[in-house]
């Protein structure tokens, strides 16, 4: 029988001091030292014929390794069982810090961090958790501004009649051209630029909006820009460049009366009254999801609140560092580019700080929800994972192959992180539908 000994480290760290029996020592030496006379060549000698002296000469450290390599794992496991412990992560000492010998018993040590035992509260009947009814529907307004967003697509720009001026909300067809000294200067020339007035965006560097307003088809006007003597183009660095901005054209929006021909037009709708309950459907199926979803934010917030025990440093800091990598992805704008420079390390230290509250939220809740889903005896199956990179795949606008190849790019751990939060989202889910929701 093997001995173990288990001491506390801290409220989530223990070291197992295990020790292996002798003779389960010396049949691991036994055994590799067979093995081994199998595959090396000793001249003199027929394959497996080695006297054992000989090859304890010259192979003594490489079977020793492998004798580690093996009893090391096999017996931390048992160990494990012994103890009834859960580990979150585990260090085994290096090879190179551990003694073994023939025909004595041997000892390692291994540092386990531990997942804290959780005490449930209720969260179903007979004392389910309450939820206060969210009251919320889609309103006639609601439907009638989708309507208005789906005639804003359908709108047309129209020829405006002769003689029209320019107003906030028209378009107006442009060219622009830059001149120096009356020569036209090369790279200054845009020709048939659509611009809405109104939407203050500039060409070529240049604000045009103000110019627009009042005018009408074939005006041209004229813009002195001058540039600072610190510009860096030479060409215009301290001179006075003159714009021609010509008007060659004004159209209006011409948005389509809302009728059943508009309802055809967006689709397989017999009539106006068909579309209506079309997009009052789809926003009621949507707020519906979001309901649920704020339901389901509630009873975690509230298992979160009502549960207390220690967090494993470990899992803290794991989740620490996915948040940090998300905040950079987004502030990226989710490449990584040049543009903005890495994060130094007071920086980083800053960020991770910022977010350590949330990491610990996030961990608390996973170590409970995983609880109650062992309690409630729920898995992922496979299927489960195939629905969700269908899902994911979807949602994000990726290709179902390319998702397959990022999940598999990361390997065993990205496929257990997947697993974890559709456990988690299950067991949800039963708190969910065991919920009292009043009022």
């Amino acid at each position: 029988m093997m001995k173990m000994e288990m001491t506390e480290l801290g409220p989530m760290k223990r070291a197992l001091k295990i020790e292996v029996p002798a003779d389960e020592v010396t049949q691991q030496f036994s055994r590799a030292y067979l093995e081994l006379n199998r595959q090396v060549q000793i001249p003199g000698f027929r394959p497996g014929k080695a006297p054992l002296a000989i090859l304890e000469k010259r192979y003594a450290k490489t079977v020793e390794e492998d004798v580690i390599r093996k009893l090391v794992p096999d017996f931390y496991g048992r160990a494990i069982k012994q103890a009834g412990i859960s580990p979150v992560v585990v260090d085994i000492p290096p090879l190179d810090r551990v003694k073994i010998k023939k025909d004595s018993p041997f000892t390692f040590t291994a540092t386990v961090e531990i997942k804290p035992t959780i005490e449930l509260r209720d969260y179903k009947s007979p004392n389910p958790m309450s939820l206060q009814v969210d009251k919320r529907t889609v309103a006639e307004e609601q439907v009638d501004r989708a309507l208005e967003v789906l005639r804003e697509q359908q709108a047309r720009l129209d020829a405006a009649p002769p003689g029209a001026v320019l107003a906030e909300g028209d378009y107006a067809i442009v060219d622009l051209e830059g001149f120096l000294d009356g020569t036209p200067l090369e790279g200054t020339k845009k020709e048939g630029q659509l611009h809405r007035v109104g939407s203050k965006a500039a060409l070529l560097g240049i604000e045009i909006e103000a110019h627009l307003i009042g005018r009408q088809e074939g005006d041209v006007v004229e813009i002195p820009q001058t540039y600072p003597v610190s510009h860096p183009d030479q060409r215009v660095a301290g001179n006075t460049v003159r714009f021609h901005l010509a008007i060659k054209g004004v159209k209006q929006k011409k948005l389509p009366a809302l009728d059943d021909e508009f309802a055809k037009d967006c689709g397989p709708y017999a009539s106006l009254h068909e579309l209506r309950d079309k997009l009052r459907g789809q926003m009621e199926k949507a707020l519906k999801k979001d309901i649920e979803e704020s339901y389901k934010d509630t009873l975690l917030k509230r298992l979160i609140d009502t549960h207390h025990f220690d967090l494993p440093d470990t899992l803290v800091e794991r989740e620490l560092s996915t948040i940090v990598r998300q905040k950079l992805q987004t502030r990226q704008g989710g490449k990584v580019t040049d543009s903005l420079p890495a994060p130094d390390a007071e920086e980083l230290k800053r960020i991770r700080e910022e977010h350590r509250e949330e990491a610990n939220r996030r961990v608390r809740a996973g170590l409970i929800l995983e609880a109650i889903a062992e309690k409630e005896g729920l898995s992922v199956s496979q299927d489960d994972l195939n629905n969700e990179v269908t899902r994911l795949a979807t949602e994000l606008r990726v290709p179902m192959a390319d998702l397959l190849k990022m999940i598999q790019a990361g390997g065993q751990e990205s496929v257990e992180e997947l697993r974890a939060r559709i456990l988690a989202d299950k067991a949800l889910d039963v708190v969910y539908r065991q919920a009292v929701i009043q009022g």
